[in-house]
């Protein structure tokens, strides 16, 4: 007699999941770490201007941006055509910045204090007086650690 039947139908195994779990895993792990979030939506319009001496800011963790612009085309029924300043996700005007700097500055760690950058992303036709008030308002808040956003030249 042999042990093996000639007669018996066998159905198809059942699939192996007991690595999927590791799969899963490292797929989430990859997008993960490879897609940032974005942290402000942007609400005003704005075209960088473009600068020779550049260099790439590092720990931009204590960078507070702040983006002055003409309103994109969903907020102009709004707010208007003209230029606008916008903190974090809204507008804002003018007496605002200290405030916002003021906020910014609480929310860092003790020891970064002293390091608190504030970068300006203005449109390149924006009219320097807003430049020069929002930086007046940024000296009485003891921001003095300011930049400018800007492209290569090339």
């Amino acid at each position: 007699m042999s042990k093996f039947g000639k007669g018996e139908k066998r159905g198809m195994p059942a699939l192996n999941t007991s690595s999927l779990p590791d799969l899963i895993f490292t797929i989430l792990f990859f997008f993960m770490i490879v897609t940032t979030m974005r942290e402000v939506t942007l609400m005003v319009e704005f075209k960088v201007p473009k600068g020779t001496e550049i260099e790439k800011m590092t720990k931009k963790s204590l960078v507070s941006y702040i983006y002055v612009g003409k309103p994109t085309r969903e907020w102009r029924p709004r707010v208007g055509s003209g230029t606008q300043i916008q903190l974090n996700d809204k507008f804002a005007s003018l007496y605002e910045v200290q405030d916002y700097v003021y906020q910014e500055r609480e929310a860092m760690k003790e020891i970064d204090k002293p390091f608190m950058k504030v970068s300006l992303k203005v449109d390149r036709d924006t009219r320097m007086g807003i430049v020069t008030d929002i930086k007046q308002e940024l000296r009485k808040a003891w921001a003095l650690n300011i930049n400018y956003s800007a492209d290569n030249r090339n």
